[in-house]
């Protein structure tokens, strides 16, 4: 086709070219408004979401910091609780060891005077036996430190003569309040006394001589210069006797030991009281008891010296003294006294204690399980012994 044909073409066809165009203007405006709207539509939902976060946010926040009231408020209501619940048991436990009304305890002088005349009529006499038991001290087998309680004078022990393993600590030289463990366990690994029942003593104690012997308790009051011995009943928390022990002018029965003016012993024989008076204030004396009544059966004055002593106990109806001295050393038993005769003092082992904290405060021999149960300057300790025959040392 020439070119002048195209000429000619060219008004025919500009029309249709400007209907085009103006279509294609009318597509792309209605796709700009389409995305305008959408843009819109976004920019609403978005700040429509963030709202709403910012609210959720908030109400999270007030949320938390009720929840965190809450928890202060429970802590301390739990708090309030424990505290109450710690009240509860103390007045449960002193409750529990309430006493009745303590007894009169009146002493009759007459039966007193009549006491220490039957006892010094026997006074030094041989012993007769009640048991076959011939075994003396050896040496010192074994040593347990349980744990440190307490003061650094004081007393524990179990029940010398029954089959409980209760532990009765005795908590300084002048107190009124035992505390029993229910096992050796619970004692060793509690430091704290509320896992102790308490026993309130009608009259408080002196010094650390006392026992614990077939469900009652012994130990030692002092009434003005004399000295009386209490049983206690363990099971009903009362006085079943008490006697005014009948010795003259007591003096401390250890040198070092100023607070003990008696000691009372159990071992394979019964019951024994070690004590010293001014009339021989060099050497110890010996009586042996009744566990029944509390008469005094016999009374021995022993070579024993009270110098250097820190405390003593009976095995087999031998007396068995252990010294040391004023400075943290090895104590031993240096002085032997046997009752019966059948033990002569020099034929007696020398047995020595482990080097320890302090002296001695008491020591208490149990004679079912054949150790003794130490107090040494507020630490509580367990010697095993070795036994031998007394014809075999």
């Amino acid at each position: 086709m020439g070119p002048w044909r195209c000429l000619l073409l060219l008004p025919l066809l500009a029309p249709a070219l400007r209907a085009q165009q103006q279509q294609f203007m009318e597509y792309v405006e209605r796709r700009l408004t389409l995305l305008e709207e959408r843009i819109s539509q976004w920019h609403d939902q978005s700040s429509r979401y963030s709202t709403e976060l910012r609210d959720f946010k908030n109400q999270v926040l007030g949320m938390l910091e009720a929840a965190e009231k809450e928890r202060e408020a429970m802590r301390a209501e739990a708090e309030s609780a424990a505290v109450r619940v710690d009240r509860l048991e103390r007045e449960v436990d002193y409750l529990e060891t309430q006493n009745p009304a303590p007894p009169c305890v009146e002493v009759d002088e007459t039966l007193m005077d009549k006491q220490v005349a039957t006892a010094k009529q026997r006074k030094n006499e041989k012993y007769t036996k009640l048991t076959d038991c011939s075994d003396t001290i050896a040496s010192v087998r074994a040593m347990k430190i349980l744990k440190r309680f307490g003061s650094a004078s004081g007393l524990w022990t179990k029940d010398a003569a029954g089959s409980s393993e209760k532990i009765y600590v005795f908590d300084g030289t002048a107190n009124d309040t035992v505390y029993v463990f229910p096992r050796m366990r619970e004692f060793t690994l509690f430091s704290a006394t509320r896992k102790a029942a308490r026993i309130k003593l009608p009259y408080p104690w002196v010094g650390t001589g006392h026992l614990v012997y077939d469900g009652h308790l012994y130990y030692i009051r002092q009434q003005g210069l004399s000295f009386q011995v209490i049983k206690f009943n363990l099971a009903n928390k009362t006085v079943v006797d008490s006697s005014v022990f009948p010795a003259e002018e007591q003096i401390p029965v250890f040198g070092l030991s100023p607070s003990t003016y008696i000691e009372v012993s159990a071992d394979e024989e019964g019951l024994w009281a070690i004590y010293a008076t001014k009339e021989d204030e060099k050497n110890m004396c010996l009586a042996k008891l009744d566990p029944s009544s509390l008469d005094i059966e016999q009374m021995w004055d022993t070579p024993c010296p009270r110098e250097n002593a820190e405390g003593a106990f009976v095995v087999c109806g031998a007396l068995h003294v252990v010294y040391n001295t004023r400075l943290p050393s090895r104590a031993r038993v240096q002085c032997v006294f046997d009752v019966s005769g059948t033990l002569a003092p020099e034929d007696a082992s020398l047995v020595y204690f482990p080097k320890r904290y302090g002296s001695h405060s008491s020591l208490k021999y149990s004679p079912r399980e054949r150790q003794i149960y130490a107090w040494d300057d507020g630490y509580q300790i367990i010697y095993r012994m070795e036994m031998k025959k007394k014809l075999e040392v």
